[in-house]
C-alpha cells in the first residue's frame, strides 16, 4: 500500500509536539489530492473518494513492545493511505501544490510504500492507555493459533484510528491495533 507519511518523535499528547504538526501536514496533502479534480490538474484514473482514516506506526528505541509510561520516548510514522491512482509523480505534484497554496513547509512529508504482511489485529475500544489489555488478548490468540510476534525495525506496532479523539468520548474511541506475526518456530528437545 502507498501512504502519505510523516516521521517524528515525542509524546503524541503534547499540543506543541511533532505529532500534532504531522497531522496537519498529512491532511493538507490528503485533501490537496482529494480535491484535485476541482482544479486544472487532472490525475489519471482519479475517482472521488473518502480520505481514509489516520494511521500510525509506533516504537520506542530499546524497548520491546510499548512503554505507555514514557510517551516522550515514542517514535512514530503517521500515515494516511493513498488511493492506488496516486503515483509518486502525483504525490510530488500535491506537495508542490500545497506548498504554493498554504505557504507551509512540507519537506517532512514523504511517499511511503509499505507491505505489512501477516498480522493479528483487534478492535480496541476505549483509551489508548488501555491498549495493553487488548494487545495481551491478541498475543494469547496468536500463540494459541501457532504464531509468534514479529515486530522488527521494519514491521511495527500499527494503529488505525477510526474515531476522532477531539469529537469522541475517550471511552468510545475505536482503534484497530495490528501486530505483525509469523509462524511459530518450535524447538524440539
Amino acid at each position: 500500500m502507498n501512504f502519505i507519511a510523516v516521521r517524528g518523535k515525542g509524546n503524541p499528547n503534547d499540543e506543541a509536539g511533532e505529532y500534532k504538526k504531522s497531522i496537519t501536514l498529512l491532511y493538507s496533502i490528503a485533501f490537496t489530492i482529494k480535491m484535485s479534480y476541482k482544479g486544472s490538474h487532472k490525475i489519471k484514473g482519479y475517482f472521488e473518494y473518502v480520505v481514509p482514516p489516520l494511521e500510525g506506526f509506533w516504537w520506542q528505541d530499546g524497548v520491546e513492545g510499548i512503554d505507555y509510561e514514557h510517551k516522550e520516548n515514542f517514535n512514530f510514522i503517521s500515515v494516511i493511505r493513498l488511493p492506488d491512482f496516486v503515483t509518486k509523480e502525483e504525490f510530488n505534484w500535491a506537495i508542490q501544490e500545497a506548498t504554493n497554496n498554504k505557504k507551509m513547509d512540507f519537506s517532512k512529508v514523504e511517499f511511503l510504500k509499505y507491505e505489512e504482511g501477516l498480522c493479528v489485529q483487534c478492535m480496541h475500544i476505549g483509551s489508548y492507555d488501555d491498549e495493553p489489555k487488548t494487545m495481551a488478548l491478541m498475543h494469547e490468540y496468536m500463540k494459541a493459533n501457532g504464531y509468534e510476534l514479529d515486530i522488527t525495525d521494519k514491521r511495527l506496532h500499527h494503529e488505525i484510528y477510526l474515531s476522532d479523539p477531539r469529537k469522541c468520548d475517550v471511552s468510545k474511541l475505536k482503534t484497530v491495533v495490528r501486530h505483525p506475526i509469523k509462524k511459530a518456530s518450535f524447538i524440539l528437545k
